[in-house]
């Protein structure tokens, strides 16, 4: 049992310093074009590159809404100002990251598309 603990260690220390791991992350762009080759349907739900795009979108939002509460505990305005639930459709979403220029993309991360969907979808007030 010792072992495959040490051994279990050894694996993440060597997937933590391969160069994968050191990777920038992704761009808005390469986000949205895996996410637009997969189709809008209930097939969709198996398919595994549909759950890493997911879990990377509720990473994102997670982080967005990490950056609207510290802004508002420092008395900032914050980027957005969403209710605590929001309803949210895949094609929505994509439909406004689609909308988005492609040169633009290319220098935004996954976090910034979802802040810049919730500005425009949830503003502050003035």
């Amino acid at each position: 049992m010792k072992k495959l603990a040490s051994t279990l260690v050894a694996m993440g220390i060597l997937v933590t310093a391969s160069p994968l791991a050191a990777q920038a992350p992704r761009t808005l762009d390469g986000f949205v074009a895996e996410a637009n080759r997969i189709p809008l349907n209930a097939s969709a739900a198996f398919r595994p590159s549909a759950h890493r795009l997911k879990g990377e979108v509720e990473r994102a939002f997670r982080a967005v809404r990490g950056d609207i509460d510290s802004a508002r505990a420092a008395g900032r305005t914050p980027p957005a100002c969403p209710p605590e639930r929001i309803s949210l459709s895949p094609e929505q979403l994509l439909g406004f990251l689609n909308a988005i220029p492609q040169e633009r993309r290319q220098r935004m991360s996954v976090p910034d598309g979802i802040r810049a969907w919730l500005a425009s979808r949830y503003p502050c007030p003035a």
